[in-house]
């Protein structure tokens, strides 16, 4: 039997969070969106948090971390559950008990809409197989995403040579390139910060796409390090020209924010900081690198289109292919419905917003 109950967030780290920590790092599905302070995170944004989780003998076995949050205009409740849940899909009766206290949370939090997009990779599990998972469940899988499916993975298994020369060829003389020009890279601290948001600003406003306040920056570098997060900052005479911060989940490590200005980009230090962060992840016993987001599109089709589009994601992908690691993707986002009209009211709501 199951042992099961809610764990709301509060404001200081907790064993029961530390445990949950533990969990989420040792599970195969894990994700840093799992994590306590993903959610610490997203409460000083305009989001509340619920957690579920079941025990089995006394050992945490499944669980998921809820967001909640009011939209349009504060007429939709919606939830939304990153990389989760957590749990053996081929365990019916675990999967049933961990729907059921989900739909209690929904219930209480007055939600009508369930967005969770799980952390499985694709070449993992049958189409059939999910889908048949998906209809036993009542998930509906024809529904927009939030985090990019598309990815690139590097395996930092091999020796650092290794990893090198299983990169493209241009890559791996930029990353040597810019230490030939001078460039170095430090990690950085939380005095760094400014620097990095700078970085970011002049990058949004290059590329053309939305960045968060700076305080967020600011909050996802304090609630994640020391031990799950560092700031990389790349340099040449002083000059702060790129920086990255990567984080760490478990054996996964991932790059979510990246950012680099105007000048000196001859000097590639954009490939030398990513270099280095993988480095550090590799260093701390990660066994993968996640390069966050590409195009949602077969391999065929971005390497055909790599040259010539620059739209959304496809203006990152050229960089990102050349570190050499394999193109994946998760089995992608899945609704579960509470309420049909409201449903389809935040469709419309997503739809005007995408426009």
């Amino acid at each position: 039997m199951f042992d099961n109950w809610f764990e709301l967030g509060e404001q200081d780290y907790t064993e029961e969070d530390a445990e949950w920590d533990a969990f989420v790092a040792a599970h195969p599905n894990g994700s840093i969106l799992q994590m306590d302070a993903w959610a610490r995170l997203k409460n000083r944004f305009g989001w509340s948090s619920q957690r579920v989780w079941l025990r089995q003998d006394g050992r945490l076995v499944a669980g998921a971390q809820l967001l909640f949050r009011s939209v349009a205009l504060g007429i939709l409740k919606v939830a939304y559950m990153p990389h989760g849940p957590l749990v053996d899909w081929q365990d019916e009766e675990q999967v049933t008990i961990l729907f059921n206290q989900i739909d209690q949370a929904m219930y209480q939090r007055g939600a009508s809409i369930l967005k969770m997009e799980p952390f499985i990779w694709q070449d993992e599990v049958e189409g059939r197989v999910w889908s048949d998972i998906c209809q036993r469940y009542g998930l509906m899988t024809d529904t927009d995403t939030i985090q990019p499916p598309r990815t690139v993975v590097v395996d930092l298994r091999p020796s650092t040579d290794d990893i090198l020369m299983a990169m493209k060829q241009k890559t791996r003389y930029n990353i040597r390139l810019a230490e030939r020009k001078d460039v170095t890279v430090r990690e950085g601290t939380a005095q760094d910060l400014p620097i990095f948001n700078r970085l970011i600003r002049i990058t949004a406003e290059r590329d053309a796409f939305g960045v968060h306040q700076p305080d967020y920056y600011r909050a996802a570098y304090e609630l994640f390090a020391p031990d799950r997060a560092a700031l990389f900052l790349a340099e040449y005479e002083g000059q702060p020209l790129a920086g990255v911060m990567v984080f760490a989940c478990g054996p996964k490590a991932a790059y979510l924010y990246g950012a680099s200005s105007n000048e000196e980009r001859q000097r590639m230090p954009s490939y030398a900081v990513q270099w280095a962060a993988m480095q550090w992840a590799k260093e701390r016993g990660c066994t993968s690198y996640d390069m966050w987001g590409i195009p949602d599109a077969p391999e065929s089709e971005l390497e055909d289109n790599f040259l010539d589009r620059h739209d959304g994601l496809w203006s990152v992908y050229r960089f990102k292919r050349g570190f050499g690691g394999d193109i994946r993707r998760t089995v992608g986002p899945a609704d579960r419905i509470y309420n049909k009209l409201v449903h389809r009211l935040y469709r419309w709501y997503r739809k005007r917003g995408a426009e």
